[in-house]
């Protein structure tokens, strides 16, 4: 079985958003991207107050098979990212959708509707294969 939360919103780059409290959206990668890339050694994250661009790399996660570009999910700027990543990047191996990368506040408040459910995110990643 798939994990794949149903309370998140997904893009095709395989990142998962989630609407914290209207004004505050987290970040960070699926649980089949995690699998995918194998056991992570080394995030380089943006700075907090940067501005971004949806569909835009916006950080590099290093892991033992190679070196991949997380894309965002929405434009904003970002408020936050997640220090105990930098420490302990084994931490998305672990809990792909507890392991938040940044925190953004959207541009636009309706961005999140653009992005997959996971009924339509699990149906990308199956045709996928």
């Amino acid at each position: 079985m798939k994990n794949i939360p149903q309370h998140l919103k997904y893009t095709e780059t395989h990142q998962w958003a989630h609407l914290l409290d209207g004004q505050t959206v987290e970040v960070g990668i699926t649980d089949h991207a995690q699998a995918e890339l194998g056991d992570l050694v080394y995030i380089q994250f943006p700075k907090v107050g940067q501005h971004i661009e949806a569909g835009k790399p916006i950080i590099v996660v290093e892991s033992v098979k190679a070196a991949s570009d997380v894309y965002a999910p929405l434009s904003g700027t970002i408020t936050a990212i997640n220090d105990d990543l930098g420490i302990a990047p084994e931490q998305l191996n672990e809990d792909a959708y507890a392991a938040w990368l940044i925190k953004v506040t959207p541009d636009a408040p309706d961005a999140l509707d653009d992005l997959l459910d996971a009924r339509a995110y699990d149906h990308f990643i199956s045709s996928e294969t």
